[in-house]
């Protein structure tokens, strides 16, 4: 389903679920499995880019060519062994995507996460039956900052005018990418990132997390009378 009265476009890791750290972590054990040491602080600034542009971070060029397919498949694995089960739904992530559905918007999921973490994640959060569109870094050739997975999702969207679709995310990444894509972006600080980060990144209003953006939805960006 699409609908002409606009869309929003939720990134989903610290957006709608909190799994920031248990991501971090994975990716600290990850590293330190192939001899390379990196501290949880710094990979966890680097959380909401996807494997292609977080790897380059942490891993010289040359190892990145031999290895860098090889590590991103180790940390994929780990984190599902290990740290996919403690992740858990923000609170109003549900009420928040029922409300934007009933006002006839249109809901769709944008992540630097692989679709199958991706679809996972619907399922813990409990809302595949309000998605209409989701796009992975399985859609993209380079996941954000880059614009491409919020390209994918607009391709998906062709009854939504650009100018009446906005993103919701929790990185500075995401509101840089949207920005690349022609969208406006809504912050939410739930992820760890600083306000002021968000707001040089160009993010449009600012909210704690997606309980916060549904008790403030009649001043929100993406309300129907403002899009």
């Amino acid at each position: 389903m699409t609908s002409p009265r606009g869309a929003v476009v939720f990134d989903i890791d610290g957006t709608l679920l909190d799994s920031v750290d248990q991501h971090a972590r994975a990716w600290v054990e990850a590293f330190a499995h192939f001899g390379i040491q990196a501290e949880e602080a710094e990979v966890r600034r680097q959380i909401g880019k996807g494997g292609d542009q977080l790897l380059p971070v942490f891993v010289d060029p040359d190892r990145l060519a031999r290895e860098g397919e090889t590590i991103e498949a180790y940390r994929s694995d780990l984190f599902k062994r290990r740290y996919l089960d403690q992740v858990r739904p923000f609170p109003g992530v549900r009420a928040l995507l029922a409300r934007l559905r009933e006002d006839g918007l249109t809901v769709a999921l944008a992540s630097s996460g692989k679709a199958s973490e991706v679809e996972h994640y619907q399922k813990i959060l409990g809302i595949e039956d309000l998605v209409d569109a989701v796009t992975s870094a399985d859609d993209a050739d380079r996941s954000k900052p880059h614009p491409d997975i919020f390209e994918a999702v607009l391709r998906k969207l062709p009854d939504c005018p650009k100018e009446s679709v906005i993103a919701v995310g929790d990185t500075p990444y995401d509101a840089e990418a949207a920005g690349r894509a022609g969208l406006a972006t809504i912050g939410v600080l739930c992820g760890g990132f600083p306000e002021a980060d968000l707001s040089a990144a160009g993010c449009i209003a600012i909210y704690r997390d997606p309980q916060d953006l549904l008790d403030g939805y009649a001043q929100a960006p993406f309300s129907v009378k403002k899009l």
